[in-house]
């Protein structure tokens, strides 16, 4: 039956969600060392970006390739936004208790230092739905990377809220509602993001993997007449 074949809307929704799956658990056995995260959602990404644009196939090698190609410039972001995520969260703890056994002058401050840790939670958020899809795609500093996931963003506002709600949603379902979902988890997530996310990419969209020689050979670029 068409309804079942590889090339009807069917077939390809299947597909998709079984790479979701795969990607998944991809992701999560490759993130269980903690400081291991940063790469593995790199990796994630990037395969992910492949599998949208249709270019994807063997999604596992993929994964690998650049989880081992930008392990070293993704654990070092991941252990910025760690660090500095700690801080926030630790910040906003300590601020609610004193606004809370505060009164008058006092509180106001609490109150004002509370918004502005709010603030930084949103940009944070922000950099965070976008600096490792970034790091996948492009080649650049990492204090690039954080200014222009941030720009970037901020630029793109609505698609960075769609992004965020599929993430929030996931979240949600997993645990109110069908727990065995977390098959699918963030490798569903990032496949769906992927498609969200290729339209703002896609002036960037290169193989930072792929060998710089290659590319100027397939350009005709460094060659001799």
């Amino acid at each position: 039956m068409r309804f079942f074949s590889y090339d009807s809307k069917f077939g390809q929704l299947f597909i998709k969600l079984s790479y979701g799956c795969c990607l998944n658990i991809l992701w999560l056995v490759c993130s269980l060392p903690i400081i291991t995260i940063g790469a593995s959602t790199t990796a994630l990404y990037y395969t992910s970006f492949k599998i949208a644009k249709d270019e994807g196939s063997f999604i596992t090698t993929m994964f690998f390739r650049s989880f081992r190609q930008n392990f070293k410039q993704a654990t070092v972001i991941w252990l910025i936004m760690l660090a500095t995520g700690v801080v926030i969260v630790a910040d906003a703890v300590l601020l609610g208790q004193l606004r809370a056994t505060s009164t008058g002058t006092a509180a106001v401050i609490w109150t004002l230092l509370l918004a502005a840790i709010f603030a930084c939670m949103i940009v944070y958020v922000i950099v965070l739905a976008y600096i490792f899809p970034l790091l996948s795609i492009a080649s650049n500093t990492t204090a690039n990377m954080f200014k222009n996931a941030f720009l970037i963003g901020t630029h793109y506002l609505f698609v960075t809220i769609l992004v965020v709600l599929i993430h929030y949603v996931m979240f949600f379902l997993v645990v109110n509602v069908f727990t065995p979902l977390i098959i699918f988890g963030e490798g569903l997530c990032a496949v769906i993001s992927a498609h969200l996310l290729l339209r703002v990419f896609r002036p960037m969209l290169y193989d930072p993997n792929e060998n710089k020689e290659d590319r100027f050979a397939e350009s005709g670029e460094g060659t001799e007449s």
